[in-house]
């Protein structure tokens, strides 16, 4: 039966998704705010689908830790629901994400005219750079920033490297906006790499956030022990 449900969410998943690349794409020609409105409804509906279906739900914990203004959510990545709450949760986040992804017919333009921040892996320090300069546009307009710093999906438990990208964001001088942690245990319903969704409830955590002032190591090390340590409380 999980399996069968599973597959039926993930059919009308495709069609949601392609539904709304096509209906909503006049949104697309307003604004970069206009077309995360986009993003508010995919979300909710993949939220409905998910509870109706296959009997996921979540809960949000800490929610008062995240300001009013922008700011940076640095989260855990275990599973593909990971992209998709903070649209849910959130007015205008963006995400810092693989180029490769604008590719994607319709797709790719909404992630682009949302004001994603596409990022070419292997480009070095001028890629750096540009994220930083389109980071900093964001910013102001008002705009937060969504980082999985470890760049992957990981298995519950499991720790990857965290990339020292988002402490280049957060040493940047021109950026005063705080750094949210978040940790989650998406995992245990919606895996990495596979199509089952297990019935439960999923936690996502907005821990306290970090102030400008450590050095770079110091915040790297900070910011993965508040992740990690987190979700292993929920």
């Amino acid at each position: 039966m999980l399996f069968i449900r599973s597959w039926i969410f993930t059919l009308l998943f495709i069609v949601w998704t392609g539904f709304l690349c096509t209906a909503l794409l006049p949104l697309t020609w307003i604004g970069q705010k206009q077309a995360s409105l986009a993003g508010r409804i995919w979300a909710w509906g993949i939220v409905w689908m998910l509870k109706l279906i296959c009997g996921i739900t979540h809960k949000v914990e800490g929610i008062e830790n995240l300001p009013d203004g922008p700011c940076v959510i640095a989260s855990k990545h275990q599973s593909a629901w990971d992209t998709m709450i903070f649209f849910y949760l959130m007015k205008h986040p963006v995400f810092v994400m693989k180029k490769e992804l604008l590719k994607i017919p319709l797709f790719g333009n909404f992630m682009f005219k949302m004001g994603m921040i596409p990022v070419d892996r292997a480009g070095g320090a001028g890629a750096l750079k540009q994220m930083l300069r389109e980071v900093k546009l964001r910013f102001k307009n008002g705009m937060s920033l969504v980082v999985f710093p470890e760049g992957t999906r990981t298995n519950v438990g499991e720790i990857s490297k965290y990339h020292p990208g988002i402490a280049s964001i957060y040493q940047d001088p021109e950026i005063d906006v705080l750094f949210v942690p978040v940790s989650l245990n998406s995992g245990l319903c919606w895996s990495k790499n596979s199509i089952i969704k297990k019935p439960g409830v999923i936690t996502i955590k907005f821990l306290k956030p970090f102030k400008k002032g450590m050095d770079r190591k110091e915040f790297m090390k900070e910011l993965q022990n508040n992740i990690e340590n987190g979700c292993k409380e929920i």
